[in-house]
């Protein structure tokens, strides 16, 4: 080994002294023991040099596999065979395998004795495990001999823990007397960084950091890995160890690991093929970084952990799993192996890990994926586990394989981990499989495809790569020989996938050519897709008319082909019309759930239901409803009710105040529109609908994007490189949450990645535009926000849905209205609101329409209209609409000159809202309170940013899986004061588990790494 021996000082200064006293005549056996690449060798040889420079003698020999089959074929080394046995020299080299072992191995004592007559001699043995057994005899008998005599016996051995049991070691029979043993340890960190430095120069610490980590810090894995680098000119060390030039590193690898046996290398190149499956454990807090951001050295292995790998690997290789968890251990100790932040030993460093994977084929790593499942699914570990090993292996060909991947599949998509499940199904499709079996598992991935592939792109531009993917898959389960009801199934997730990529005529006349090729054996499989082609056409307004004028018909004259599903959509169709009230239609399907339904029509039943129930403000029967109709179907299948469902519970959660608001909200979650809807509406086509009062106050509002409009094409936004997309109930979701709790500006930044001058009229995008609305009324725009009002009713009024329940763009409008001072206006759009409120009759929708109409009316007259909505709102589940309604009544009675009432009304708007986190109403109940004359109450506010110290420590703790009583113990404090400041916490952040922290809090940014930053100890 070149260059100088650190931290070796101690051990040449033992040789040094028993070279002296053998010099001095009383001989001696040291014995150098350590693992590969701890410098045995060097040593040996630095010794040597010291002898010679102290002119004594020196014999030298290296040992070798080969010398295992030959009699005394190690000593042989040390001195011509026949010249030991006594003969002189001459002709070939005669081997000893005819002499007796005690005759030959006295002549060996006396030719020592002889040559160290005239001055002292060195033996050095060099790998003497290597040695014949007959030479490792000779030297324990040398030792007992050599005390009285001026030699040394300086012998070097492998010591290293093996997965095959090792032979005994050359002085297990030696009394300790007779032997000075000492055991290498591996350089420290710092001296095997000090040493990188030396060759690399003066460069930054994590520079020659990544080099020792990469060496494991073995001063044998460093100097070839430098080596390497030189002669490739490399800068950083690269993961593959195919970069490196001219290959020393590799080379050092693999005799490394041929040098620990057959079965060491095979347990060392499985632990390398099972961490490219391995994830972050949840659950289990990560341990801390050091300044230059990798773990820090030490973090002890999991005990548990271990012996799990130690049993998959054993399921892999065979080996004892005994011997694996000590082989573990030991490498760890070596650094080789170092624990991640889950307590998981792994190769110290990917290009390590990559160089001890050079001996395995891609044939040979995927057997051994396969055998990691295999023996993970044997032992019973989670299905995902053993699923990412699948990923990896070959085709298994074997039943409990499938059965994984597919559950391991639907377990990720529940998770929302779309891009794994779709994997795992595509690695499914390479197994064997009945028709049965392919078809169900190329509906499930191709809606999964499809979802995908909307949440990225719209249509028309020219990104619909779920059309190229996921469409060809449920056109392929479409027509595989299967039974009738999972065509069906097939036909539905076709259908809806079409219409949602805005090919709404394709998607019904699929279904109606299902329709028609023979379903009648189950009348529900007809029905079914009776009712999936109505909601289908909603998506068209045309289309729309023409399903629900077919659908009245026939239930008219046909009322058993339409069904329970198809009366349920009736009624669906007549409360969004506003003809029925919300107690009729409550009844009506009552009566329809109370009859048999078949589970192919029960979605359709029992979504229509939750629904309509969330429209009348039941919301224990909506959440009832909602369970029910995912119950008993594949929840990734795509379904026409799936987004109906999904609205319902977020408008539950919203109504409830329940929802967790939105974390920050990157330009990846929300690609750049390209197109903003800056100058005017985009062309629409003659929808057929009579045109409103009001219509001609779109005129007015051409240039509706004030300069100060978050919404506005001047605001910031993401990326202009992104993509558009269409807008879907769930991101109008996201402006309302945000603007509700006064994070206006980035509701702002949030819509600007949305351009509906590109998306066809649809109720996804009337609910965008709603919310777009709400957002700029909240930024201080009404003539932009009363444009996005006229939009969505526009939308609205042509698919005859008339009912404020659905959305109340009419008092949103009216609010405009009477911020802009056009008083007359926001009358007619208020009192229209409120006809339509009173035939629906809930106490929410007509709380709110005497609300803006009360605003709209002021005076006396609108002071009574407020107390009457306040009145009514105190009944209504929920609670943002009683706030507004006492923040209506306040500001009236303020105007009234009744401050004293006033403030009284104002203070309990002040306390709800911030009771709900509602912190756009609280700021307004605090504007008007001011107005009023009363002292300025306590800013109310929430996020992260609202957490006091101790509740940051507090929550940061939790969310890492601590419970109240370890933080109490961590903190010093009482487990009441823990409970008290995470309760506080829980409101200011807007959740309501414990679980949900993390998701609010996201990831601690990563910490910087420090240039001069050198590790004292270890291997970091």
């Amino acid at each position: 080994m070149p260059g100088p021996l650190s931290e070796r000082t101690d051990v040449l200064e033992l040789i040094a002294a028993e070279a002296a006293r053998a010099r001095a005549g009383t001989g001696g056996l040291v014995l150098l023991r350590g693992a590969t690449g701890t410098g045995r060798t060097a040593l040996l040889e630095a010794a040597v040099r010291d002898a010679e420079a102290h002119g004594m003698r020196v014999l030298l020999a290296r040992c070798a596999p080969s010398d295992q089959a030959q009699y005394f074929a190690s000593l042989t080394r040390l001195l011509h065979p026949a010249q030991l046995a006594g003969r002189p020299a001459g002709g070939e080299h005669e081997p000893f395998e005819d002499r007796d072992e005690r005759v030959v191995s006295g002549h060996l004592l006396s030719s020592v004795a002889e040559l160290s007559e005239d001055r002292p001699l060195l033996v050095a043995v060099d790998d003497a495990h290597l040695a014949d057994p007959a030479s490792r005899r000779w030297l324990v008998e040398a030792a007992r001999r050599v005390d009285r005599m001026p030699v040394l016996l300086l012998v070097t051995e492998r010591s290293q823990y093996d997965i095959a049991p090792p032979a005994p070691g050359l002085a297990h029979t030696l009394p300790p007397d007779l032997v000075r043993t000492h055991t290498l340890a591996p350089l420290s960190g710092r001296s095997t960084a000090l040493l990188a430095r030396g060759r690399v120069g003066d460069v930054a610490w994590p520079r020659v950091e990544s080099r020792v980590r990469a060496s494991a810090g073995h001063p044998l894995l460093l100097h070839a890995l430098l080596e390497d680098l030189g002669g490739s000119g490399a800068e950083a060390v690269p993961e593959s160890s195919a970069m490196l030039y001219p290959g020393a590193y590799r080379a050092a690898v693999s005799w490394w690991l041929e040098s620990a046996g057959p079965r060491t290398a095979a347990v060392g190149r499985a632990l390398a093929v099972l961490e490219d499956t391995w994830e972050d454990i949840p659950g289990r807090p990560a341990a801390p970084a050091s300044p230059h951001g990798s773990v820090r050295s030490g973090a002890p292995a999991h005990p548990a952990t271990v012996r799990h790998l130690a049993e998959i690997l054993t399921g892999m290789t065979g080996a004892d799993p005994v011997r694996i968890v000590g082989w573990l251990t030991a490498t760890t100790g070596l650094g080789l192996l170092r624990p991640d932040a889950w307590g998981r030993p792994r190769w110290a460093h990917r290009l390590l890990r990559d160089a001890v994977l050079e001996g395995w084929s891609e044939d040979r790593r995927r057997a051994a994926h396969l055998a990691a499942a295999e023996a993970m699914w044997q032992r019973g570990d989670s299905t995902a586990a053993v699923a990412r090993q699948l990923l990896r292996a070959g085709t298994a060909s074997r039943p409990w394989a499938v059965n994984v991947l597919r559950d391991a599949a639907r377990e990720a998509a529940r998770e929302g981990r779309a891009e794994t499940a779709v994997a795992h199904l595509r690695r499914l499709l390479r197994e064997p499989l009945s028709d049965p079996q392919r078809q169900r598992v190329l509906t499930e991935l191709g809606s999964l495809e499809c979802t995908a592939a909307l949440s990225r792109s719209e249509p028309g531009d020219g990104s619909d790569s779920g059309v190229s993917t996921g469409v060809p898959r449920l056109t392929e389960a479409l027509w595989l020989p299967v039974e009738p009801a999972d065509r069906v199934r097939a036909a539905i997730a076709l259908g809806t996938a079409l219409a949602r990529f805005g090919h709404t005529r394709s998607a019904v006349e699929t279904l109606r050519g299902l329709d028609e090729s023979g379903l009648s054996d189950r009348p529900a499989l007809p029905q079914a897709v009776r009712a999936a082609t109505v909601l289908l056409s909603e998506q068209d307004q045309v289309l729309r008319r023409q399903a629900y004028a077919r659908l009245s018909e026939q239930a008219r004259s046909t009322p058993d082909l339409v069904g329970v599903a198809g009366r349920a959509l009736l009624v669906r169709h007549a409360a969004a019309a506003g003809l029925i009230s919300a107690r009729e239609a409550l009844e009506r399907l009552r009566a329809l759930l109370l009859a048999p339904a078949e589970p192919e029509t029960e979605p359709f039943l029992f979504g229509t239901a939750a629904e309509v129930a969330m429209w009348a403000d039941d919301f224990d029967s909506a959440e009832q409803l909602a369970d029910h109709a995912l119950a008993g179907r594949n929840p990734h299948v795509l379904h026409p009710t799936g987004e109906i469902l999904r609205n319902v519970r977020a408008d539950l959660a919203t109504a409830r105040g329940t929802h967790v608001l939105p974390g920050h909200l990157s330009a990846d979650r929300a690609p750049a529109r390209t197109d903003p809807a800056r100058h005017g509406p985009p062309a629409r086509e003659a929808s057929g609908a009579e045109e409103h009062p009001w219509t001609e106050h779109a005129r007015a509002d051409a240039e509706y994007a004030g300069p100060h409009d978050p919404a506005s094409p001047g605001a910031p936004s993401a990326p202009a490189a992104a993509r558009a997309r269409t807008p879907r109930g769930e991101d109008a979701r996201t402006v309302l949450a945000l603007v509700a709790a006064g994070r206006v500006a980035e509701a702002g930044r949030f819509v600007t990645a949305f351009d509906l001058s590109r998306v066809p009229d649809s109720p996804e995008r009337d609910r965008f535009l709603y919310a777009r609305g709400v957002l700029r009324a909240a930024a201080g725009n009404p003539v932009g926000a009363a444009h996005d009002f006229l939009e969505c009713g526009r939308g609205r009024s042509a698919r005859e849905e008339l009912n404020p329940a659905v959305l109340p763009w009419r008092t949103a409008l009216a609010e405009c209205k009477v911020a802009r001072g056009d008083r007359r206006k926001a009358l007619l759009l208020a009192e229209e609101e409120l006809r339509l409120a009173r035939v629906w009759d809930t106490p929410r929708t007509v709380g709110r329409a005497l609300r803006v109409l009360a605003t709209a009316t002021g005076g006396r007259h609108g002071l009574d209209l407020a107390e009457e909505a306040v009145r009514l709102l105190r009944t209504a589940p929920g609670g943002e609409e009683l706030i507004a309604a006492l923040l209506a009544r306040g500001r009236l009675l303020l105007a009234a000159g009744e401050r004293t009432q006033a403030r009284e009304t104002l203070r309990e708007a002040a306390d709800r809202a911030a009771r709900r986190g509602a912190v756009r109403l609280a700021q307004a109940a605090e504007e008007a309170l001011r107005e009023g004359g009363a002292r300025r109450p306590a800013t109310v506010r929430t996020g992260f940013e609202a957490l006091t110290d101790s509740e940051r420590r507090i929550v940061e703790l939790a969310a890492e899986g601590h419970t109240n009583t370890e933080i109490a113990g961590l903190l010093h404090v009482a487990r009441r004061t823990v409970e008290t400041h995470l309760t506080s916490a829980y409101r200011k952040l807007g959740i309501r588990r414990r679980g949900q922290l993390q998701t609010v809090l996201g990831a601690a940014a990563p910490r910087r790494p420090d240039r001069n930053y050198c590790p004292e100890d270890g291997r970091t």
